[in-house]
């Protein structure tokens, strides 16, 4: 196998890193539960949060789709086979990541609670880390001056 076919990663990091966040919130929110609004203000967010949840989901599923229509792999445990720059990937070079930690800010405000805010943001910086990187140097070994003239135009998160 040469380099540009090993795949960016062994192990499929962002699910993972996803849902564990997920879990710590609820269980640090249950154990340690940190202060939240009351009353109509906080319905309000929760409303608002579940717009969020939603477009984040959106954004994680059209991504996906549009993956499944190039015929280019999801999982990161595969090399890419195109390089998808159109759809959610025009506005961000990571959407399915962007929908996950989405969806785990717009949580908090469903649920009340700021764990999940908190769990958010580490989710962003530890799939940043461990996941991001290494596929950004996964396309630019594979697809070279396109994937830098891509990652020149579009952020990697928003």
């Amino acid at each position: 196998m040469t380099t540009i076919d090993q795949p960016p990663m062994r192990f499929p990091w962002p699910p993972v890193i996803i849902i564990s966040a997920a879990a710590i919130a609820i269980i640090l929110g249950t154990s340690v539960p940190l202060p939240w609004l009351r009353g109509p203000f906080a319905e309000f967010l929760a409303g608002v949060g579940a717009l969020i949840v939603v477009g984040g989901a959106t954004l994680a599923v059209l991504a996906v789709t549009r993956f499944r229509k190039v015929g280019t792999p999801v999982r990161p445990t595969h090399a890419a086979q195109r390089l998808v720059t159109d759809g959610p990937f025009a506005i961000s070079r990571n959407p399915i990541y962007l929908g996950g930690v989405t969806i785990l800010i717009g949580l908090a405000l469903v649920t009340h609670n700021a764990w999940f805010i908190l769990a958010g943001f580490a989710a962003g910086i530890a799939i940043s880390l461990i996941a991001i990187r290494p596929e950004e140097r996964h396309l630019d070994r594979r697809f070279g001056k396109a994937y830098r003239d891509y990652a020149k135009r579009v952020r990697r998160w928003f």
